[in-house]
């Protein structure tokens, strides 16, 4: 591998994009330092602080250290994430998007309809995000985290106008980098802002994590990590292959067609979507409990803000493993891989073509399906177990940070899986250079 990156960069082009994508993600940095104006840092560093059971943590491990300084771009590329799987989800639901698709030129319309969609996200997101972060400063003092933010009669307009438009601003910033990485670099753009986001918050959540229980903590730091990318790799590339067959067709004195190959059918299709769906969804209580007063709304809050009990941990794994198979459901049924084979006169064999075909690809789905739900369940409730795990070896009184959250189980899925994208395109760059290859 330390040869192959040699040869990359004995290659001026190649040379050329990785450092493309080297000045991108030090520029995406720079703007994770830039805070939005009228943000107090004081009330800001005490609710970080206060952040004991580490849900701050893991937004900030993904947005690379821009949730902490509530910089520009703290929503990160998630608003246009969430406005592309909101489209993935219309798209056979509503039948004019559905044939636009299937249009000459259709799928460059519905990406600019995502990035038209991704600017009101991003608005709600900005606004979500200042909401969450105020009611949790004032659990813990009586300050203000943006003085005049609001849409109440003691609300300044302009402060929260400008609060939303930069963080707005900053959301499509992030976004222009990251396409500029897809054209010019190497890689998925959005993909590697995300990834770059990740691990340049390790060294520092890894420090933290440190400076208490040091032997036990790097222990299980090690054997989580190792255990859970093995994992990972192994459900991220596992593929059911289901044989097809195309018949020949004689025209004239010449036959064209014929031959065998396969659908890989990936047991983990829906990537991590789901865990993002269900975190969304399992925070909804706390939140609208924030805006209420008296034990039983402090009670919901400790429950699904802090992550604190079975009920948080129980849903979540619930949630996710129902998103799983909603999100992988719409994926194939917009593949539509049965009426596509007809069409191409292809077919499994045994099974009749058309419907019967797409039955029967259904079924393994849901078969394979429920591996990688179970997977994802998994990696979801993981730092609960860490959680569960410090507590029997170490007591309650000596509860430090959780090692399962120096990279979350979502963000090594994330890292994982841009690491192995990248790898193949260096190799494929290479290989057409006549290089041996990463993998």
């Amino acid at each position: 591998m330390l040869e192959a990156l040699r040869n990359a960069f004995r290659l001026p082009d190649l040379r050329r994009k990785l450092l493309y994508t080297a000045l991108i993600l030090i520029i995406y940095q720079f703007a994770a330092h830039v805070t939005v104006p009228g943000v107090d840092r004081g009330a800001l560093d005490t609710l970080f602080e206060e952040d004991e059971t580490g849900f701050l943590s893991v937004l900030n491990l993904l947005s690379g250290g821009a949730v902490s300084n509530f910089s520009v771009i703290a929503n990160g590329v998630y608003p246009y994430i969430t406005a592309s799987i909101i489209l993935q989800l219309l798209i056979p639901i509503i039948p004019r998007l559905e044939a636009l698709s299937k249009e000459p030129g259709g799928r460059q319309k519905i990406d600019r309809y995502t990035y038209y969609l991704a600017i009101p996200m991003a608005a709600l997101q900005a606004v979500g995000q200042v909401n969450i972060f105020q009611s949790q400063v004032n659990q813990i003092s009586n300050e203000t985290l943006i003085p005049g933010f609001g849409f109440g009669s003691d609300a300044d307009l302009l402060t929260t106008l400008s609060v939303v438009i930069t963080m707005t601003a900053g959301t499509m910033f992030a976004i222009w980098l990251g396409n500029l990485i897809t054209e010019q670099g190497i890689g998925n753009g959005i993909s590697i802002i995300i990834f770059a986001g990740i691990v340049s918050r390790v060294p520092a959540n890894l420090y933290q994590l440190l400076q208490t229980h040091f032997v036990f903590n790097i222990i299980v730091f090690v054997v989580l990590t190792l255990v859970t990318v093995a994992v990972i790799v192994m459900i991220q590339e596992g593929t059911r292959r289901i044989p097809v067959q195309y018949g020949k067709r004689v025209r004239g004195r010449k036959v064209y067609g014929g031959g065998t190959t396969h659908i890989p059918l990936k047991v983990n299709t829906a990537g991590m979507i789901p865990l993002i769906f269900a975190q969304s969804i399992v925070a909804f209580p706390g939140l609208v409990a924030g805006f209420f007063s008296g034990d039983t709304a402090r009670q919901i809050q400790d429950i699904f803000n802090n992550q604190q009990g079975f009920i948080y941990w129980f849903l979540y794994f619930v949630l996710v493993v129902g998103f799983t198979y909603f999100y992988t459901g719409v994926m194939i049924q917009n593949q539509n891989l049965g009426e596509n084979l007809q069409k191409n006169g292809g077919f499994i064999p045994g099974i009749r073509p058309g419907r019967r075909t797409q039955d029967y690809i259904n079924r393994i789905v849901n078969r394979i399906t429920l591996v990688g739900a179970l997977f994802l369940g998994g990696v979801a409730v993981l730092p609960g177990i860490m959680q569960l795990v410090q507590r029997l070896v170490l007591g309650e009184a000596a509860i430090g940070r959780n090692p399962a959250l120096v990279i979350s189980s979502a963000g090594l899925i994330i890292v994982v899986g841009v690491v192995i994208d990248t790898m193949r395109q260096l190799e494929a760059q290479l290989t057409m250079r006549n290089y041996d290859g990463f993998m």
